[in-house]
């Protein structure tokens, strides 16, 4: 395979802050590369280097002549009432077909092709960014962080692409299932180096966890042995008759050299305080309209979630699914209908613009005590900083001073000083390096408290979610089915499945007879929730399919698509109820 890009000898730094240090790696002709690394590390500055917006300090960055690269730009381009297929032809300077036939790729069809790209969500612009980039046929793409803020649609449409193009690729993202899905081999940035491994992330990170247990046990076996020669050495040294053997342990000694074992990088402890748990609902809405004074972007919105439930709120981009968290949260009014909070639970939430309206000129340490709830003692406070990796050298720097990952760590942090029992989290793992992003889903996961959450991160949402929402159709509705069928159903309408793929059953684990009591008790309340569903489902399918019956020369496309998707989700929620009986039944 011919080199595309070589990299060597690298030396990068952004004031005292080393990023690379004769650093260096190639990247060849079908390379595809997930590019992982700690915040901070040097992955987006690496990224800038290579197409020119930053310069290195030493070194050498060589893009060899057959390198066509593909640079995914964050920054809006448009002009003003420009159409999607006008902006493709500017940028690219393509004819019209050819533009078409690349969107096409991206779900970018008919009516979409001619609306302005400033009406599109933040998803379908993202795929307006891809097939223009891709228009300019290049053969070597970065992509810094593609899915921070892709729905789950966009999201399978990229995967798919990527899986499917016979292109290299760099991608940095802190979503393993993304990684996953689409990398065959794995880039680290660590301590100013570049480290390039020929296999996928999950092989990787074995591989580091095995190679530092066998560089362990190495050092362990020298020192072991240099305590024996030394031990032989101080005792024949001075008879004549073993001098000649004691010479020959000293030189072996000298040979015996162990490996150098960097110490480990910190990482977040995220510890939440477990809050007082009881059966009971934590939120009910009853014909809620949710949006702003100009615009309805929700309505009809009827739905319970019970104290403890981990639900994911899933949809496309501007659905409404941060409106729904910021009404629920009290951040914007209601336009209609009913909700309420039980027992005044105390709510805790993170706003996904809220680490980019921090006061740039307040201390860490200030506002961790600002934000802490009274009375918090200094010493919790402390370890709290302290989990977050903000030492005390860094508690009187300004905030002005932090990073993106920095910031979102930091706002965080102060959530979890204020002691909530619900969380609503609008995408909190954006900025977050891949060890914090699961280390903060393996917390919730075990947390006892209510979360209701907004994630672009699949790996984020398969840790912590024990129930969906969806928003779609002007409505938030319950799915009836786990995460892993969700994705399959979308893969399903976006015409992604190829062949049938087989859910994983989990074998039923022994129970206490107080821990069958409970679950036969919860098991109920979730026929009933889904029966209810259910009933709603199958009410809406008839009633669009009167309005079919009553005027059926009228094609109307917006209820041809929300009868497809109840077709798709009925069948969902009958096996999720037929499921749900059957469990019980086996309890029973």
């Amino acid at each position: 395979m011919a080199t595309l890009l070589h990299v060597d000898k690298l030396d990068k730094a952004h004031g005292l802050h080393v990023l690379f240090e004769d650093a260096a790696v190639s990247i060849s002709e079908g390379d595809k590369i997930g590019f992982i690394g700690r915040n901070g590390a040097g992955k987006s500055t690496l990224l800038h280097m290579i197409v020119g917006d930053e310069k290195q300090d030493a070194g050498e960055i060589v893009i060899h002549p057959a390198c066509r690269l593909g640079y995914l730009k964050q920054h809006e381009d448009y002009q003003k009432g420009e159409t999607v297929i006008e902006y493709l032809q500017r940028t690219s300077s393509k004819e019209e077909w050819a533009c078409a036939k690349m969107a096409g790729q991206f779900d970018l069809k008919k009516e979409r092709l001619v609306m302005p790209y400033e009406a599109l969500s933040g998803g379908y612009r993202m795929r307006v960014k891809l097939a223009a980039m891709l228009l300019h046929e290049p053969n070597l793409l970065l992509l810094d962080e593609p899915t921070n803020f892709l729905d789950l649609q966009t999201q399978l449409l990229l995967e798919r692409f990527l899986q499917e193009w016979n292109g290299a690729f760099v991608i940095v993202s802190h979503d393993r299932e993304f990684l996953r899905s689409t990398c065959e081999q794995t880039m680290e940035a660590e301590r100013g180096k570049l480290f390039l491994f020929p296999r996928p992330i999950d092989e990787y990170l074995d591989f580091k966890e095995e190679k530092l247990s066998l560089d362990v046990k190495f050092n362990q076996n020298i020192e072991a042995q240099k305590k024996h020669l030394e031990t032989f050495i101080n005792r024949f040294r001075a008879k004549a008759s073993k001098a000649t053997q004691a010479q020959s342990k000293m030189k072996q000694l000298r040979k015996l050299k162990t490996i150098d074992i960097a110490s480990a990088l910190k990482t977040v402890k995220i510890r939440i305080p477990a809050v007082d748990h009881r059966k009971q609902f934590a939120v009910k809405a009853h014909q809620l309209a949710i949006g702003y004074v100009t615009s309805v972007i929700a309505k009809e919105i009827d739905l319970e979630i019970d104290r403890g439930e981990h639900v994911a709120v899933l949809g496309e981009n501007g659905k409404g699914k941060s409106t729904l968290l910021k009404t629920l949260a009290g951040r914007i009014e209601k336009l209609d209908g009913t909700f309420a909070w039980n027992n005044r639970l105390k709510l805790g939430f993170y706003d996904q613009h809220a680490p980019d309206e921090l006061h740039a000129s307040e201390t860490v340490w200030n506002y961790l005590e600002r934000v802490a709830i009274p009375g918090t003692e200094k010493e919790d406070i402390m370890r709290m900083a302290g989990d977050f990796l903000f030492p005390k050298t860094d508690w009187e720097k300004t905030i002005g001073m932090l990073s993106g990952g920095e910031r979102s760590r930091l706002v965080l942090a102060g959530l979890l000083l204020s002691r909530p029992e619900v969380l609503l989290l609008d995408e909190p793992t954006n900025h977050l390096d891949l060890e914090t992003v699961e280390t903060l889903g393996n917390a919730l996961r075990r947390w006892n408290g209510t979360v209701l959450f907004i994630s672009h991160s699949r790996t984020f949402v398969n840790l912590v979610a024990t129930r969906i929402l969806d928003v779609r159709d002007g409505t938030v509705r319950s799915y009836p089915g786990t995460y892993e069928e969700y994705v399959y159903a979308l893969r399903q309408e976006e015409g992604l499945i190829k062949e049938k793929e087989e859910v994983a059953e989990e074998e039923p684990q022994a129970m206490s007879k107080a821990e069958r009591h409970e679950k036969i008790r919860e098991l109920k309340r979730k026929i009933i929730k889904v029966e209810k569903e259910l009933d709603k489902l199958e009410e809406e399918r008839t009633g669009l399919m009167k309005l079919f019956t009553q005027d059926p020369l009228t094609f109307d496309l917006e209820r041809t698509r929300k009868l497809t998707r109840l077709e798709t989700m009925i069948p969902h929620a009958e096996s999720e109820w037929t499921r749900l009986t059957a469990e019980l039944e086996q309890l029973g």
